[in-house]
């Protein structure tokens, strides 16, 4: 039998601005996919990166994305913009980084193949997958605005090799 190393865990009961800064560093753990978010308003296209998404249901399929009140992407979505949600391909990083801040405006659509879905949020040709989805629902929770999106249309690729966060930097899914 091996011995178990001993993990010091404590648990921090201290302020919301301490809870909050635990919290953080805790997600740090938590590896997820990086997406970019797009959407087309008034004419003009926003992208952003982002790791709060996810499945809400399949009857209707319909997708949850939870968006920064302060981003630019924020007015739009809350204004009914339908959105796409591009899940990036390993080989992607580099978009991912324009469309974190690297880039602002149109300059983070400089690279990839961007293409017009059926309703209008641009979706990039050559990601993992990209979800387009109709603004249905919307919610404000504390600094940010949480958004579902029924799916209207899906592109994917294989293999699947998509492009992850975890402790602060960009890596890949290693397979066993």
């Amino acid at each position: 039998m091996t011995a178990r190393k001993k993990i010091d865990v404590r648990p921090v009961e201290a302020t919301s601005s301490d809870l909050a800064m635990a919290l953080r560093q805790g997600l740090r753990s938590l590896a997820k996919a990086v997406v970019v978010i797009t959407v087309r308003h008034d004419e003009r296209r926003y992208a952003m990166a982002a790791t709060a998404v996810s499945e809400l249901s399949m009857d209707p399929p319909s997708m949850l994305i939870c968006v920064n009140k302060s981003a630019s992407l924020f007015t739009p979505l809350s204004a009914g913009a339908d959105f796409c949600i591009n899940i990036l391909e390993a080989s992607q990083a580099e978009i991912a980084g324009r469309c974190a801040g690297k880039a602002s405006g149109e300059e983070r659509f400089g690279l990839g193949d961007w293409r017009e879905s059926i309703l209008g949020p641009p979706f990039l040709q050559g990601a993992q997958a990209s979800l387009v989805c109709r603004n249905v629902s919307k919610l404000e929770y504390g600094t940010h605005g949480v958004f579902i999106g029924e799916v209207a249309e899906v592109f994917q690729r294989t293999p699947v090799d998509p492009l992850i966060y975890v402790d602060g930097q960009y890596g890949r899914v290693a397979v066993a």
